[in-house]
């Protein structure tokens, strides 16, 4: 079987990396992959080059001929299916089977954005997945969203397939000392977006007593974005003296590494796919605390694997964080299991992988 991968950008986001695994592991089981991007970004790139599998970039700056050197591409090759994750690459890849189309097509939907159902756009988007063999997302909200703005989608071409998680990389460590700095260790890996919702997170933590501001510690982890979220929450950062107990960092290879050595992972998104950072948190058996968005509430049990809370309300993000705070490290150390305990059974990569064969398989 001959696959290729469609995304936009090789970038460090949270589908890049689900679509860069999924790739890594059907190369892994001796199925030919290839992997189609336009924009130029080659954050993933070495992963991709380490387990020989090329990359096609078509970088054309201008829309329309964009569009038409990528059905080309597609059409020129001799792909027996086309595997496509987000909103324009799913729609290139659709209108690449026009009128007709000998390789199969996967589009894959990663966000629970709530415009799906105001955006004429959006809801475009969606109407366009009449014409792929199948609609994967990786989270039951988001595919609810998506069959809810196309009720002509035949139930039986809509699948949820969670993320992947490699086990033998995200497990937990011997070697990690629970609060080693005095302080309750969070970690957030996300991009620098509005829709992250840091604003709200900086006003919260400002909150906080003096005394909960001293036992605490913030390191978040990611790339900036076209919009000013980063340079707003800097400001507010410093408007409030809060510094020494937040900090923004640049997106890092070994997030695996710092997620490990940290206390808790979070999160508190407006809206989400399924994020990454509660999977991997998750398996390296690290509490919890985040919005009640897409599945979140379906993989994190609420006062058992950590906090969630509400993304609309400051005093709700208050509220987790000084419950994370008041947990003593027995506490920790329960709800770390607990989630651990869940991603071995939601998140293993022999199971996803076989799913995705199973969809390519019967459609």
């Amino acid at each position: 079987m001959k696959i290729l991968c469609f995304i936009d950008i090789l970038g460090s986001g949270g589908a890049q990396r689900q679509l860069v695994n999924l790739a890594i592991e059907f190369k892994k089981i001796g199925i030919e992959i290839g992997f189609l991007v336009y924009y130029p970004n080659t954050f993933y790139a070495s992963v991709l080059a380490e387990n020989n599998i090329e990359v096609h970039q078509i970088y054309e700056t201008r829309v329309i001929p964009r569009i038409l050197k990528i059905r080309q591409y597609i059409r020129k090759g001799t792909f027996d299916a086309v595997i496509s994750f987000l909103e324009t690459p799913n729609l290139i890849a659709e209108l690449a089977g026009f009128p007709t189309r000998k390789w199969k097509l996967v589009v894959g939907e990663r966000s629970s954005n709530p415009k799906i159902s105001k955006s004429f756009k959006l809801k475009l988007i969606r109407l366009m997945h009449l014409f792929a063999d199948a609609v994967i997302s990786n989270s039951e909200v988001n595919l609810e969203m998506v069959k809810k703005v196309n009720p002509f989608l035949p139930t039986n071409r809509c699948f949820t397939i969670y993320n992947m998680v490699d086990f033998d990389l995200w497990k937990p460590s011997n070697n990690y000392k629970i609060r080693i700095n005095g302080k309750t260790n969070i970690v957030i890996a996300a991009s620098h977006q509005y829709l992250k919702n840091s604003r709200n997170l900086i006003e919260a933590i400002n909150l906080l007593s003096d005394f909960e501001k001293s036992a605490l510690c913030v390191k978040w982890y990611g790339a900036k974005s076209p919009d000013n979220s980063y340079l707003d929450s800097q400001a507010l950062i410093e408007h409030y003296n809060l510094s020494g107990i937040i900090e923004f960092l640049p997106q890092v290879r070994d997030i695996s590494e710092k997620i490990m050595n940290s206390d808790c992972c979070a999160l508190f998104s407006f809206y989400e796919g399924l994020p990454n950072i509660i999977c991997e948190g998750m398996a390296l058996g690290k509490p919890i605390i985040a919005t009640k968005v897409s599945d979140i509430p379906k993989l994190i049990d609420d006062s058992v694997g950590g906090y969630l809370c509400e993304f609309t309300t400051i005093d709700s993000i208050k509220n987790v964080i000084e419950k994370i705070l008041l947990c003593s490290n027995e506490e920790l150390i329960a709800m770390g299991n607990h989630n651990r305990k869940k991603a071995l059974l939601l998140f293993d990569k022999t199971t996803i992988v076989n799913s995705y064969l199973k969809v390519l398989e019967n459609v």
